[in-house]
């Protein structure tokens, strides 16, 4: 099959999130599966500093928002073979941020985003390109469903191509004033509650989850949840109107980048059948971070952005408890500034056992999953969620919050046959949170059942192979029932 990922971020060319991180790692496999995949992103001004071998195509797109013709010009790069294709326009990408600066969204993203979905559509033609399938990713994309609905809907290019839209994040949904319609080069019909209306404001999830041929998020359990009042985000009704169309693949990550045994930014290499560098480890990383090189203190480590979704307040009520606790706390990330306020003080009043890192450092990363025994992250919400899938493959036994892909990938019993991984709690609260790491810190004590769970969580398969099989069965079924529609 032709299939054509359309996204506002692909790693290792630009990222803000996970959305990145499936963009970047799905292609890749599913190019090895022998289908022709292609990518196409903004050029960001983040993408021209990096080192990357861009080479411009004698070819530029022109479309029209309101009455201004805007054009832009594409250049092309390889990401292990797969195809990117990179859509210029420095008035809108040419900026030092994906999406916003100091905490607040460029005020013409509608603008922006709607040059970049209609400049693909304009590309295809240009190109001559045809794919069986546009992977639509988040509400940057969804104008190109909507379009293909109700502008494109004559046009013989565009019959036979299927849509499938992956929701990565509810919570972001595009949603702007009335006003942005005419930024997008949208008339007055758009604005109904059938299309993008919502709560007279638009909203440009509602309009791809509409106008896609198929939807997915990116766990089972998320899928499920949307269709609730609690994490529906005012779209479960929308969502419930498509169940028919949608279904939940959980992400993989890329084995190859993420393997202890091979990683050569850990201070030692180690696997699941021989254990004994996790220890070195381990002091490696209590030594960088100041904390006491006590091999038998259990340290819990987080590697997270620092906002409420991550269940960081939970963390900050019990930040007296662990201060006072038998282990250490290694925290690494960026976000609310209360949040950094909240580690630094405590760190400030002598909490000796708490070691905090403000900002992301892959390197450093890295060496807090091989160097921590325990893996947490409490989150409110997680679609799929990127770090219990690397703590897992570490050998850092994740307590998680039982919810969205955390769900799905950490098994805290017996379960169809699955040994346990690690450790979940179901109710939202600091409570459930301590009960749950004062039951893993418990089994932390019987240190070889502690390994038969490590190993257990390591030999799990989360590559991106499983992913792409099941990714691969949702465009035959995108593409089949494109051709019944137009049949």
């Amino acid at each position: 099959m032709k299939i054509l990922f359309i996204a506002s971020e692909v790693t290792p060319f630009a990222k803000t999130g996970g959305l990145a991180d499936v963009t970047g790692s799905l292609p890749q496999e599913l190019s090895r599966m022998g289908h022709d995949v292609r990518i196409i992103m903004p050029f960001y001004k983040t993408v021209a500093k990096g080192e990357f071998l861009i080479r411009k195509i004698r070819k530029s797109v022109e479309v029209t928002l309101g009455n201004s013709p805007q054009k832009g010009l594409l250049r092309r790069t390889l990401l292990s073979q797969v195809p990117v294709y990179l859509l210029e326009n420095k008035e809108y990408f040419n900026r030092d941020y994906l999406y916003g600066a100091a905490g607040k969204d460029y005020p013409d993203n509608p603008r922006r985003f709607a040059f970049f979905c209609r400049g693909v559509l304009d590309m295809l033609k240009r190109m001559d390109y045809r794919p069986d399938v546009l992977h639509c990713h988040d509400w940057q994309s969804t104008l190109i469903p909507l379009l293909l609905r109700y502008e494109y809907a004559d046009d013989p290019f565009f019959a036979n191509m299927s849509v499938v839209l992956t929701i990565h994040n509810l919570a972001y949904q595009g949603l702007f004033p009335k006003s942005s319609l005419e930024q997008m080069g949208l008339d007055s019909t758009y604005f109904t509650i059938d299309r993008v209306e919502f709560y007279d404001n638009v909203n440009l999830m509602k309009g791809g989850i509409l106008t896609a041929d198929l939807i997915n998020t990116v766990s089972e359990t998320y899928c499920t949840e949307i269709l609730t009042p609690e994490q529906g985000c005012g779209l479960d009704g929308v969502l419930l109107s498509r169940s028919d169309d949608l279904c939940g693949i959980t992400n993989g990550i890329d084995y190859s980048e993420w393997d202890p045994a091979n990683d050569r930014e850990i201070f030692r290499q180690y696997s699941a059948s021989s254990l004994t560098g996790k220890a070195a480890n381990k002091k490696g990383l209590q030594k960088l971070l100041g904390l006491s090189q006590d091999p038998d203190v259990p340290l819990v480590g987080m590697v997270s952005r620092m906002i409420d979704q991550k269940g960081f307040d939970l963390v900050g009520q019990l930040l007296p408890d662990f201060a006072a606790g038998d282990l250490q706390l290694a925290v690494i990330g960026s976000g609310e500034e209360k949040y950094a306020r909240m580690f630094n003080d405590i760190c400030a009043r002598g909490a000796g056992n708490i070691a905090f890192h403000e900002g992301f450092e892959p390197s450093l990363a890295r060496k807090v999953y091989a160097g921590s025994d325990i893996f947490l992250m409490p989150s409110h919400f997680e679609p799929c969620g990127l770090g219990q899938l690397i703590a897992l493959r570490y050998g850092s036994v994740p307590v998680v919050r039982k919810t969205g892909g955390l769900s799905d990938t950490v098994v805290d019993e017996r379960l169809n046959g699955k040994e346990q991984t690690g450790f979940s709690f179901a109710e939202y609260s600091a409570a459930a949170l301590l009960e749950t790491l004062l039951r893993a810190l418990k089994a932390y004590g019987d240190r070889e059942g502690w390994k038969k769970i490590m190993r257990c969580g390591m030999t799990r398969d989360f590559s991106w192979k499983q992913s792409a099989l099941k990714y691969e069965e949702l465009y035959r079924r995108a593409v089949q029932k494109k051709g019944m529609r137009n049949g």
